[in-house]
């Protein structure tokens, strides 16, 4: 059953934005308003065609009892009687607690596990295979900072993504990735495990986070390089240290002004996901059990290369298509996480 207070207090809120962005308000403010509007535009959109609907619908029944008009009136409610189901579900949808994060960029960190040089070939491989999935849906993919190895392996490294709906998307890939395949220094062919951690943080923006100076403690070093002209002779990497919770961000390309404006951006989202998962916390007290929990010491999927199977451990999906997937054909899987998680809140309203 459809709220139909609450569509009221949506389609409110709605105009109340629209006039209030109309206003001038402070920039700051403007952010905000503008972030809850975006946010609030399909959802009114959506309630908006289900309401047109319905009123076709009471329209077309006081038809019946027109003679004249009795035929087309059949034929009217039969139709809008096949349609009004969907567009119940869709606002059923879209009346869902939202992640309020959903609709910002993410940052993506990619880390080797246990595994060695396998693991760190593994890492690489999943950076490669975000990396397509965002070209293939027209997002900006950029390298903030990577540890690559003599082997062509990445130990860690860290991704900025830009584009619409990305952590909306993207934030179900967060656990642990394990991989079984024969590695290519095996000469035996022995299939070995190893596995990499993915991270996914939705960008937080200064007015998010209020990162005192007095917080922070910035050092810079001499950045490390692969040799030749590579290695940094001027000490332009920058680390920043949280001390309050002791977190540690660093970056290491060459301009240190770009650095330090690199790692108060990874320091700021990392704040802001420590905040996002205590108020989860709150909310659900074992989100283990949870799609998408978040949780990095889960291990969420399985990549079986002598099989070419992937499976997804939280929904127990598996799919014989692990070629594709690994060329960043992510789409069904991540579809499949989201109508599972979907499905769950649908249920936790219903009961």
């Amino acid at each position: 059953m459809i709220p139909h207070d609450k569509l009221k207090q949506i389609r409110e809120r709605f105009e109340y934005l629209e006039a209030r962005m109309a206003s001038a308000p402070p920039a700051d403010e403007l952010v905000r308003l503008s972030r809850e509007y975006a946010d609030l535009k399909p959802v009114v959109e959506t309630v908006t065609r289900y309401q047109s609907l319905a009123a076709d619908r009471a329209a077309a029944e006081d038809m019946l009892a027109d003679a004249d008009m009795r035929e087309l009136a059949e034929e009217e409610i039969a139709t809008l009687d096949a349609e009004l189901p969907a567009a119940e579900q869709a606002v059923r949808l879209a009346l869902l607690p939202r992640d309020a994060a959903d609709s910002r960029p993410a940052l993506v960190e990619i880390r080797a596990g246990t595994g060695g040089d396998e693991a760190a070939l593994f890492a690489a491989d999943l950076l490669r295979m975000y990396q397509r999935y965002a070209e293939a849906r027209g997002w900006r993919f950029e390298l903030v900072s990577e540890a690559a190895t003599e082997l062509g392996g990445v130990k860690e490294a860290v991704v900025n993504v830009q584009g619409e709906g990305v952590f909306a998307r993207l934030k179900f890939e967060s656990g642990v990735h394990r991989v079984q395949r024969v590695p290519a220094t095996e000469s035996g062919g022995r299939v070995h495990t190893s596995a990499a951690t993915v991270a996914v943080l939705p960008e937080a923006e200064e007015v998010d986070i209020d990162i005192p100076a007095s917080d922070i403690r910035i050092d810079t070093m001499r950045a490390s390089g692969a040799g030749g002209q590579h290695v940094n002779t001027t000490d332009s990497a920058v680390r920043i240290t949280h001390v309050p919770t002791g977190i540690v961000v660093t970056s290491s390309e060459k301009s240190q002004h770009h650095n330090r404006a690199r790692a108060m951006q990874v320091l700021r989202a990392r704040l802001y996901d420590l905040e996002r998962q205590k108020a989860e916390d709150a909310r659900a007290a074992d989100r283990r059990d949870q799609v998408g929990s978040g949780d990095r010491s889960e291990r969420i999927r399985t990549y079986n290369f002598p099989q070419g199977r992937l499976t997804d451990h939280r929904i127990n999906l598996t799919l014989y298509k692990l070629d594709a997937i690994m060329q960043g054909d992510l789409d069904e899987v991540i579809d499949a996480l989201i109508t599972e998680d979907q499905a769950r809140k649908l249920a936790e309203l219903d009961a």
